[in-house]
């Protein structure tokens, strides 16, 4: 969420904060109506807010005085001095832990990449320099090593009204955004995407290395290639490309992953923005388009360049919404749309190797009141061979949530031919149920959800948790969501099956039931050992440690809405601590922390703070729409000449050792 004049302001900003009415059309009873008849079930409900029964999903110690609860949770998995909570212009880490800005927007990726001019931005030169709104960071070791490695990072999308000078003015008191010219439309494309880029620690610093051999910059533009079981399919086809295989550019790329043999995954999260115009009069894609809100025109791409408008090109949306895998170790290598993975809003791919070999990749479709997904690969992973494991994302089986009121979990195969996937519906291939990945679900009456963002497996568990942001669209209360609108969100647990990842059957939990406890009617569920600074709300991003811990990131604090900006928070998942949170680092006003990545020794963890200053109207230290000219901070670096900047941070513990 972002603050209310802003969001009503600057195009981009709406986009993000996705705070549409939710686009399924569907009956199926959602998540809050499920986790109302679980507990009423149960006989837990007795009040009108039933905040102890919901607590009672959390943890014992939630039941318990918190003078009794003091005494039974030093079972802490973290030890870390707390971050006070606020709002200001700068960013805050634990103390004793230092937190360097590692690249910004405009840092150069290669050596002969040119310094970063704000006030003469160019197309060729944002090719070469890191992108705006950085979103999912990765750290790929090489060659084994601790101290040297690929950071991997996604570019989300532009915040025009931060990122170009005088575009904005203000005209009889109010605020105007020009509408962008080809120039303008061009940097931003080469502003999405991704990096990849070598680092590496000196004196127990990192630093970029940029005469990386494998340094890269993946954009709007780049060649890539669709595979799997929709690649070629007629609905894939254009003008350009005929075989429907070759596509130019990734968008929208949210949270992503690294997968177990070393490559990187980017996920097309809100790719709707980005088309104009108005498809044929009953085009076949009409109701295709209409479920994933496509045209919705924030961008003005469609203006300059054909394939982004669908009066012109109907079928080049299909080529969007997908998956893509980059393989790190050869540059020049064209990185492939995984369709068997499904087309929608894709928040992020976190997977995890199934005791049987097999590959589970978890998937959230960040839209209110849609669907938690998982692919099986058909295949197994072999660590003895890269090669081998490098088409296992072309064949495998997707599967959607159902989550049932007696607390089981049902994976629900989309494939075609069974069950409701058929001809007869409008699903004459596995092609069609990919391209339509959310009717498919609609079909197979999945469990609309609060907008499923990241989703954690915790290898060592047979545990996933699943980042519920918010649904500020919810129209009727219950019990268990005593809010109409349940704006602060929550944590599922998701545990399979013995332990198996690849279970078509688990349980489910609600891990914490995020805002602030200390206010009855919002029915929070952190333990009573999480203090004022320690609880949040909108869970976005997440990551597992290798202790098996569990570290979330936010998207939506603020000044009105919590008094804090978002930021990374530990929170106890076992024992009489689960439940407890407490914050680590947080960002400067306006921001968003996103990434969170850890290395496997513990020593770093990189972090992505994406569109600072966008935001502080009722921040007192600003207290007005956030722009160019007059930004609620400058955050990096704090230079007048400069303006506020998208930053990877890395942080450490001063001397050395392991964080947390």
């Amino acid at each position: 969420m972002r603050d209310q004049q802003t969001r009503n302001i600057f195009r981009t900003s709406k986009l993000e904060e996705a705070d549409g009415p939710g686009l399924n059309p569907t009956a199926n009873r959602t998540m809050g109506e499920i986790i109302a008849a679980r507990f009423s079930r149960r006989g837990f409900l007795k009040g009108s807010m039933a905040v102890t029964a919901i607590s009672a999903t959390v943890s014992p110690i939630a039941l318990l005085s918190a003078t009794d609860a003091q005494a039974q949770t030093s079972a802490s998995a973290f030890d870390f001095p707390e971050v006070t909570a606020g709002v200001d212009a700068d960013h805050h880490v634990a103390q004793g832990y230092d937190a360097d800005v590692l690249l910004r927007w405009g840092d150069k990726v290669f050596a002969d990449a040119p310094d970063f001019d704000p006030l003469n931005q160019s197309e060729a030169a944002q090719e070469r320099q890191f992108g705006y709104n950085n979103d999912f960071v990765g750290f790929i070791p090489l060659d084994g090593a601790d101290d040297r490695g690929l950071l991997v990072v996604n570019h989300e999308y532009t915040n025009e009204h931060l990122m170009f000078p005088g575009i904005v003015t203000i005209k009889d008191g109010e605020i105007e955004v020009s509408e962008a010219d080809e120039t303008r439309v061009n940097i931003e494309m080469a502003a999405h995407g991704g990096t990849i880029i070598e680092i590496r620690r000196v004196d127990g610093k990192w630093q970029p290395v940029l005469d990386g051999a494998l340094n890269r910059r993946i954009t709007g533009k780049t060649p890539m290639e669709l595979t799997g079981p929709a690649a070629g399919h007629a609905r894939l086809q254009t003008v350009a490309d005929p075989t429907g295989r070759q596509v130019l550019g990734t968008i929208n790329n949210c949270a992503g992953g690294v997968t177990p043999w070393g490559t990187y995954i980017m996920a097309e999260e809100n790719i709707h923005g980005y088309f104009t115009g108005t498809l044929p009069e009953g085009h076949a894609e009409a109701a295709n388009y209409d479920r994933l809100g496509i045209p919705e025109s924030t961008y003005a791409w469609g203006n300059f360049h054909n394939r982004f408008d669908v009066s012109k090109d109907p079928n080049e949306a299909n080529r969007f919404g997908w998956i893509v895998e980059v393989d790190v170790m050869d540059p020049a290598s064209t990185p492939k749309k995984r369709t068997a993975l499904g087309r929608f809003k894709h928040e992020g791919a976190e997977s995890v190797v199934a005791k049987d070999g097999r590959v589970v990749f978890y998937l959230g479709d960040d839209e209110r009141f849609d669907y938690v997904y998982k692919f099986v690969t058909a295949g197994t992973y072999n660590p003895d061979d890269r090669a081998a494991n490098m088409d296992l994302l072309d064949e495998g089986t997707l599967y959607v949530a159902r989550f049932h009121d007696d607390g089981r979990v049902e994976w629900l195969p989309l494939v075609h031919g069974e069950g409701p996937l058929t001809a007869e519906n409008g699903f004459a291939s596995q092609a069609d149920v990919l391209i339509e990945t959310r009717r498919a679900a609609d079909l197979l009456e999945a469990t609309p959800m609060d907008r499923p963002e990241d989703i954690q497996p915790n290898p060592v568990t047979g545990r996933a948790y699943v980042m519920l942001t918010n649904n500020t669209r919810r129209e009727e209360a219950n019990a268990a969501n005593p809010r109409v609108d349940n704006a602060f969100g929550h944590i599922i647990e998701i545990i399979e099956q013995d332990g198996d990842f690849t279970a078509t059957e688990g349980t489910w939990e609600i891990l914490v039931k995020c805002g602030d406890p200390s206010i009855a009617e919002v029915g929070a569920t952190f333990s009573t050992e999480t203090t004022a600074n320690g609880w949040f709300g909108m869970p976005d991003n997440a990551a597992i440690d290798t202790d098996g811990r569990l570290w979330v990131s936010t998207d939506g604090n603020s000044m009105s809405d919590t008094g804090r900006t978002d930021g990374l928070w530990a929170v106890d998942t076992e024992g009489t601590a689960r439940g407890t949170s407490r914050l680590f680092y947080r960002v400067p006003v306006g921001g968003e922390l996103c990434g969170p990545c850890i290395t496997a020794d513990m020593t770093t963890f990189f972090v992505a703070v994406q569109h600072p200053a966008d935001g502080g109207d009722d921040w007192e230290g600003h207290g007005r729409p956030s722009y160019y000219e007059d930004l609620s901070t400058r955050w990096p670096d704090f230079d007048d000449a400069m303006p506020v900047r998208p930053s990877v941070v890395a942080i450490t513990k001063q001397g050395g050792g392991r964080i947390g």
